[in-house]
């Protein structure tokens, strides 16, 4: 089964749901990046935090062969039991990579 349509379907609207859910932090604003076309899917962070300027991923995931690859993820508690109650079964979802890990996601860079 393909589930890749409906896996970037679920990232989109739990990534849209993870920005509006966070408070307001200063003057810091946060933006879903989705690219169903190249597989990535992120959240960023900018703004002015004090005297600073941020700008910085809280999160990004990919989709390689049909799973959802966390690169990175700096929320508190994390996004993959979202990503699992939103219908991604936890088998398809890698949160670090190993070295076998790594050659067969690598084998796709581009995603679906």
């Amino acid at each position: 089964m393909d589930n890749s349509l409906s896996y970037a379907d679920i990232l989109k609207k739990t990534l849209q749901e993870a920005t509006l859910a966070q408070p307001s932090l200063q003057a810091i604003e946060l933006y879903s990046v989705c690219d169903v076309d190249s597989g990535h899917f992120l959240i960023l962070a900018t703004g002015w935090d004090k005297q600073r300027w941020i700008d910085t991923i809280l999160f990004h995931a990919r989709l390689v062969d049909n799973r959802v690859v966390i690169e990175e993820d700096n929320f508190e508690e994390g996004l993959s039991q979202a990503l699992i109650e939103a219908g991604i079964k936890p088998e398809y979802i890698v949160t670090s990579i190993s070295p076998e890990s790594s050659r067969i996601l690598c084998k796709n860079k581009v995603g679906i």
